[in-house]
């Protein structure tokens, strides 16, 4: 048994997905649990994909996907900054130190 056509429908286009939705999302997983750098990347690109959905007008049924994946890129980006500054001021210390003579025995 067949339908009758009953031509668009009144809610709109259907739902469409942002090309770059999984790769943010993966991204940002991989940035958090491997390697950090890829933070960043992950940051930016959900941002401009962010921006183009709002800009667009349409609805995309990824949208938390990018959303998340630039979450985890913030995080991952801001833990990577703190790693980072802890090990330059641990080595102004113990560098420093080691450097004027601190640690003779």
């Amino acid at each position: 048994m067949s339908y009758p056509n009953y031509g668009p429908s009144y809610y709109g286009p259907p739902p469409q997905t942002h090309p770059n939705g999984t790769t943010i999302l993966v991204l940002g997983i991989l940035s958090l649990v491997v390697c950090a750098i890829l933070g960043p990347f992950a940051w930016s690109m959900g941002t401009k994909a962010l921006r183009e959905i709002d800009q667009s007008g349409y609805v995309y049924e990824n949208r938390g996907m990018v959303s998340a994946g630039r979450v985890c890129g913030i995080v991952s980006t801001c833990l990577m900054l703190a790693v980072i500054g802890l090990y330059l001021i641990m080595f102004v210390v113990f560098g420093g130190a080691a450097l004027l003579g601190g640690f003779d025995d």
